[in-house]
């Protein structure tokens, strides 16, 4: 469960950094203008800045000018990335205190728990970046295919790829860490059962006089003279 526990913490840090870069990216969505190699144009959009790059290498980009002027996906996909990042970075420090390979974080049983914590943090981090790359790609899929549409038309960026693999990096490490603390209070369990069970069994033989102990499964046999008394009143009930 260690290794598991080791892969689950580098598939979610490994997701938390291409969630980060995803969100710092201008390359949301990208188009081309070009009437040959030499004079081509890119035109990228990010959740910050608007950029032009040419084949000569210069890019010049601008952020957005005020918040209030922007559209409401961008607003929202602005908000989950960043929800993404804050639970991601929560997620890495709870799962390091959580592993059972780390010399911190108290007994097993509370670092299961922290551990199934990190990993809830992991998989909504996961699904907040996976909701927001999804809500910006349909946005530009719906502009792209809509022949009423007339302004610019947009391609998918390479920063929606990123953040699709950061989020499936983020719910992989997060499923695997919640999986791998089941032994963990599957075997205090079986523990208390074991030292609760020895304890009645040596209640019970200890409570017998020295040198008469008896089998825990032994029953005491009846005495001669009470079934007597019971069988005769038996027969007498009815006189």
């Amino acid at each position: 469960m260690s290794g598991l526990q080791i892969l689950a913490f580098l598939s979610g840090v490994a997701g938390l950094g291409a969630t980060i870069g995803a969100t710092v990216s201008n390359e949301w969505r990208a188009t081309s203008r070009a009437s040959s190699v030499i004079t081509a144009t890119w035109v990228l959009q990010g959740l910050w800045n608007n950029c032009a790059g040419n084949a000569i290498g210069s890019l010049h980009c601008r952020p957005h000018h005020t918040i209030l002027q922007l559209e409401g996906y961008i607003i929202a996909c602005r908000a989950l990335m960043i929800s993404a990042v804050i639970l991601g970075f929560f997620g890495s420090i709870f799962a390091l205190v959580g592993m059972k390979c780390t010399k911190i974080g108290g007994s097993d049983k509370n670092k299961a728990r922290i551990a199934c914590f990190a990993g809830v943090h992991f998989i909504l981090s996961g699904l907040c970046s996976l909701s927001s790359c999804s809500i910006y790609a349909h946005r530009i899929t719906s502009e792209f295919f809509d022949p009423m549409f007339i302004s610019q038309k947009y391609e998918l960026g390479a920063a929606l790829f990123i953040g699709w693999g950061g989020s499936v990096l983020c719910i992989l490490g997060g499923t695997m860490l919640c999986f791998s603390i089941a032994g963990s209070f599957t075997s205090s369990k079986r523990e208390v059962n074991y030292i609760y069970r020895g304890a009645a069994s040596h209640s019970r033989i200890s409570s017998y006089p020295k040198g008469q102990a008896k089998s825990v499964n032994q029953r005491p046999t009846p005495d001669n003279s009470t079934s007597s008394r019971i069988q005769h009143f038996d027969k007498n009930v009815y006189v």
